[in-house]
Order: C-alpha cells, then sequence, then structure tokens
C-alpha cells in the first residue's frame, strides 16, 4: 500500500475522540480547535463522558471528513493544545 492510499473514501462522517482532564472549559476548547479545521462542523454531533472518577472527559465529535490531510492537521492541532491528553 503506497502512502496515498487511503482506506477512507471521502468526503465522510468520521468520529474523533479527544481525551483531558475534566476542567470547565475542555470541551469549549476542543470546539474552537475542531471549527478551525471544519468550519462547517455541527456542534450536534458531540458527545461527551465523564471518567469513572470524574478526573477525566471524553469528547467525541463526528465530522465530516474530506481529506487526509484535513484529518491529518486536525489530529495535530488537538495533540499539541495543552489540555488535550489522547487524541483517537
Amino acid at each position: 500500500m503506497t502512502e496515498e492510499t487511503s482506506l477512507i473514501e471521502y468526503p465522510c462522517d468520521f468520529p474523533i475522540k479527544i481525551m483531558g482532564k475534566s476542567e470547565k472549559s475542555f470541551a469549549e476548547v476542543v470546539v474552537v480547535i475542531v471549527k478551525q479545521h471544519v468550519p462547517d462542523f455541527d456542534d450536534t454531533t458531540i458527545q461527551t463522558r465523564e471518567s469513572k472518577k470524574g478526573a477525566y472527559l471524553s469528547v467525541t465529535c463526528t465530522i465530516r471528513a474530506t481529506s487526509r490531510a484535513q484529518l491529518d492537521a486536525l489530529y495535530q492541532a488537538l495533540s499539541e493544545h495543552p489540555m488535550v491528553a489522547v487524541v483517537l
């Protein structure tokens, strides 16, 4: 498989799970970053879930992915933010 080959057909709906410490503004920060890369992101697709003890929060955003480059840039931006622990 070459680097250009992708198992994903674009455009498609693509869920991204972002996890970090459960802070008041975590979900809002995630949405701001997502909207920088997906301007037409639909906020109603957001799902949040707290960890068992409430220390962490996961935010799942389902985006309309248009390219591998878009996904790569979004993953990079989310991963670099200090509030974000993991991006899946």
